[in-house]
């Protein structure tokens, strides 16, 4: 019993990744058809991060060309059912993460952060759950940019 209520988990956090990995294979050749078929037509997004840098959204708009900012993800995490991270940096001074929030295949919520550090935890777990010590579920890795002093944020899922 205890394998049934895992595999979805597995198979939807798969598919979610696998979406999210298709929609920045697209942005890297520029096929905005793709791209929207990946994303809900009422895309929720929030951006944390210096103004000038919601690098992402321009892109998604068509304000920028997929060239104008390049997106390579030096890591995807599938969090849960319905949440993938990807984090990246260009050089010194871009270090990004976004959180993807799908439902049903198709990308709903998008959550840029530019130059921050980012913790997701979990908040709410069921009452009869026992307490773990440590509900965190992804962090920030920034390996060329720990020398840096950059904000910090806790998301909470």
């Amino acid at each position: 019993m205890a394998t049934n209520d895992i595999e979805p988990t597995t198979l939807e956090s798969g598919k979610n990744k696998a979406t999210v990995e298709a929609l920045y294979a697209a942005l890297a050749l520029g096929d905005s058809d793709k791209v929207a078929k990946l994303l809900a037509s009422d895309l929720e997004w929030w951006f944390h991060g210096p103004p000038g840098c919601q690098h992402m959204m321009r892109v998604l708009t068509g304000e920028s060309d997929h060239s104008a900012f390049t997106f390579h993800p030096r890591s995807i995490t599938a969090i849960g059912n319905n949440c993938v991270i990807a984090e990246g940096w260009e050089g010194a001074q871009a270090y990004w993460v976004h959180a993807w929030t799908l439902k049903n295949g198709l990308i709903m919520q998008f959550r840029e952060y530019f130059n921050t550090w980012l913790t997701v935890r979990e908040v709410s777990s069921p009452r009869w759950e026992v307490v773990r010590a440590s509900h965190t579920l992804w962090q920030s890795q920034p390996r060329d940019h720990f020398n840096r002093s950059l904000p910090a944020l806790l998301l909470a899922i």
